[in-house]
């Protein structure tokens, strides 16, 4: 009996040891894709999509139109959307999957994801190979829709996909930061608006609209509130401020350059605006869109793609009608240093397709992810918001110009303020810029921005910033973001490193579960044998 009890011990350690093993490593490295000749048109495949949406239903509209039109081409090809709320649940929740072997087919995603994606072997198709194909590539003759080819996709977009010298997703929407004016309370305060905002320009304005009445109201706009400056992505902020300035950020190669002196003083700069009641930001105050409307606010930067909440005739807003102040809005490029030499950031979703066992899978995930850049869905997800076509043919197509040229018709489709931030967009492609991407670019994205958040919370809670107080900053934000890690200060290929905790949570369940399954078969058995 003590021998059976031995043999039954040793399975249950080896099925407990295997499925760690598992939880550590995720399921089995895929092979290296290759394109198949043929599309096997027989053969019936089920596809999962992930995407987001926020709260604008018409977008929502756009996909379900595209994937009912996909599928009456392909019906063969089944495609299962699921939307998130926002692109940073999407990336914890691929990461968790890639570690179950579970990945979408089709994700909407960042390139800095999607290079935190490839820490997994061939969990991420390159596209290079797709793109060439003569059947299913770009413009391909066996593709049974108009799809664009490469060279009609713009330049400078499909260049944001491009990791470890091979493209990785293909663009799918572009935006990009502008400041969102009310041009009556520039005017009010004794300024006219240039056309090219720089950055004293909007700090002199920001502070003389601070002046209060003797009772205590702001003399701007006689109310008890007023956030004259307000940003909404405060990473972008840090980030632009240093490109505008030829100042270090990254290197392609993932070399961190972010705590520099231009970077410190422009921290001191803003701990002397938040203290004086001038600026806030996002994490801090809330929307900047929200203070806009409501006329309490000056200057509200903001992506390009939100630009149908900004504005008293905004058709999408958190706020109560009778808090809306009627006034003229004006939308212009984030502030710069050198007007005549403009940098703003281009930045918006991307494509990509995960590798599975089935190639036949794959491309049949590439030819639904491709159908997204068609025409007619590049330029109805386009007029959701203020989001700019991907591709010079969408661009340039009669609809889209005939969208371009009514502006104003009505305060949906055509609201004015959302087709200006395009036209800004589309005026300005030339001097867009995007960052270096690499396995923890993300994460310095992130520091980028809290070195603002932390300077301004500590303002407000009356702390002295000062040599001693930059110092700790940059000890705090670089061991929050572990950016003096190797796997994250270098643009090697690191394998992945800890899960999310969610992931964490599942496999450990999963784990649970099959131990005790395994021990109850045991016992059965040892019982059964025990009986005869």
């Amino acid at each position: 009996m003590r021998m059976k009890w031995k043999k039954a011990l040793t399975a249950f350690f080896i099925g407990t040891s295997l499925l760690t093993l598992t939880g550590c490593h995720g399921s089995r490295a895929l092979p290296d894709f290759t394109v198949p000749e043929e599309f096997d048109a027989s053969k019936n495949y089920e596809i999962t999509f992930w995407a987001k949406n926020d709260t604008n239903r018409n977008q929502t509209d756009v996909y379900k139109k595209a994937i009912a039109d996909f599928e009456s081409l392909y019906p063969n090809i089944k495609v299962n959307m699921k939307l998130y709320t926002d692109y940073g649940r999407i990336f914890n929740d691929v990461i968790t999957n890639i570690a179950t072997g579970t990945t979408p087919n089709v994700c909407i995603t960042y390139p800095d994801h999607i290079a935190t994606y490839m820490t997994g072997k061939n969990t991420v198709v390159p596209l290079d190979d797709l793109f060439a194909d003569e059947k299913y590539g770009l413009g391909g003759d066996s593709l049974l829709y108009d799809s664009p080819a490469q060279e009609e996709i713009v330049p400078q977009f499909l260049s944001e996909c491009v990791l470890e010298r091979q493209h990785y997703a293909i663009p799918y929407m572009r935006s990009t930061e502008c400041c969102y004016i009310n041009k009556d309370y520039v005017e009010k305060l004794g300024y006219t608006l240039p056309d090219v905002l720089t950055w004293d320009f909007i700090w002199e304005v920001s502070e003389a609209a601070t002046a209060k009445n003797a009772d205590g109201t702001f003399a701007l706009n006689g109310q008890n509130v007023m956030i004259p400056f307000i940003y909404k992505s405060t990473d972008n902020m840090m980030i632009q401020t240093l490109k505008q300035q030829g100042a270090d950020y990254s290197t392609p190669e993932g070399d961190i350059g972010l705590f520099n002196d231009t970077t410190e003083a422009f921290l001191y700069e803003i701990a002397d605006h938040v203290e004086s009641g001038a600026f806030s930001t996002f994490k801090i105050s809330s929307y900047p869109a929200n203070f806009l409307n409501a006329g309490q606010c000056v200057f509200a930067i903001d992506s390009t793609a939100g630009a149908t909440w900004m504005g008293a005739d905004a058709p999408l807003s958190d706020i109560s009608e009778d808090a809306f102040v009627d006034f003229e809005t004006a939308v212009r490029m984030v502030p710069q240093f050198d007007p005549e030499h403009p940098q703003m950031i281009s930045q918006g979703p991307s494509i990509c397709v995960f590798n599975k066992a089935d190639p036949q899978e794959v491309l049949a995930s590439w030819l639904f992810a491709q159908y997204l850049l068609t025409d007619e869905v590049q330029i109805s997800y386009a007029q959701t918001e203020g989001y700019l076509p991907v591709t010079l043919k969408a661009q340039e197509s009669p609809v889209y110009q005939d969208y371009l040229s009514r502006r104003g018709e009505d305060n949906q489709t055509y609201y004015d303020i959302k087709i200006d931030a395009s036209k800004l967009l589309l005026a300005h492609t030339g001097d867009t810029f995007v960052t270096p991407v690499f396995n923890g670019s993300a994460s310095l994205r992130n520091a980028a921005g809290q070195l603002i958040e932390n300077v301004a919370a500590s303002v407000r809670r009356h702390e002295t910033v000062d040599d001693a107080y930059m110092e700790k900053l940059t000890a705090d934000v670089t061991a929050l973001y572990r950016l003096d890690q190797k796997e994250i200060a270098s643009g090697s290929r690191q394998e992945l490193g800890a899960l999310p905790q969610t992931a964490v949570f599942l496999l450990s369940a999963l784990a649970i579960a099959w131990c005790l399954i395994l021990l109850y078969v045991i016992r059965d058995f040892v019982r059964k044998r025990k009986n005869h």
